[in-house]
């Protein structure tokens, strides 16, 4: 399962590379345009309540992807994010993008109770039940791949991504490349989200 996760990871990587580059973002120009977003994500994107995201050090492409799925509303709906994207350009977005991708993220912490279980996901999944790690697209250190738009999660809150991973379970959240968060996903019960969510909040 790994080794077959790993083929996609890099044959998608290839295939975004090939694509040529998107609107080149203005840090500068982005830090003003987040303003605006600074209510819910923090002056700087570490937001302060974890059912909100951290933006901080995200890799630029992967929110630029998430505001344009938001925006159109169809693979991801969320209606105040959506009602937020609405008015932004593509460049309004690689900006954003842009001056995210160079702030700071703050470190979480893990559950030392759930930190075993979800570290043994987070690094070697389930084979029993056929669930990827999570290491080989998000990267030992939880970095995240740039090229193919998979997203850092290290120091995420696990709250947040306790959330992303059922919306992707349940399928109201689908803008996943070829289903491959909910494939995993949809395999997990909810003991083990709440580890490997646990365990990535303190990751680094």
């Amino acid at each position: 399962m790994i080794n077959k996760t790993l083929i996609a990871v890099i044959a998608l990587s290839m295939a975004v590379a090939s694509t040529g580059a998107s609107a080149a973002g203005d840090a500068k120009a982005g830090k003003a345009k987040a303003v605006t977003c600074a209510g819910c994500h923090g002056a700087n994107g570490n937001s302060a309540n974890p059912a909100w995201p951290k933006l901080a050090g995200q890799n630029a492409g992967y929110i630029v992807k998430q505001l344009a799925d938001l925006k159109a509303g169809k693979t991801r709906n969320d209606p105040l994010m959506g009602s937020q994207a609405a008015s932004l350009s593509q460049q309004d977005m690689a900006d954003l993008g842009a001056y995210y991708a160079k702030q700071t993220g703050t470190q979480g912490a893990t559950d030392e109770k759930l930190a075993a279980a979800g570290e043994k996901l987070y690094r070697g999944g389930n084979k029993k039940k056929g669930v990827a790690a999570c290491i080989a697209c998000h990267g030992p250190t939880g970095a995240g791949n740039p090229a193919a738009k998979f997203p850092k999660l290290s120091g995420q809150h696990a709250v947040y991504v306790e959330k992303a991973m059922k919306d992707f379970r349940s399928g109201a959240r689908t803008n996943d490349m070829n289903k491959m968060m909910q494939n995993v996903a949809e395999k997990m019960s909810d003991k083990e989200i709440k580890a490997v969510a646990s365990y990535i909040s303190g990751l680094h």
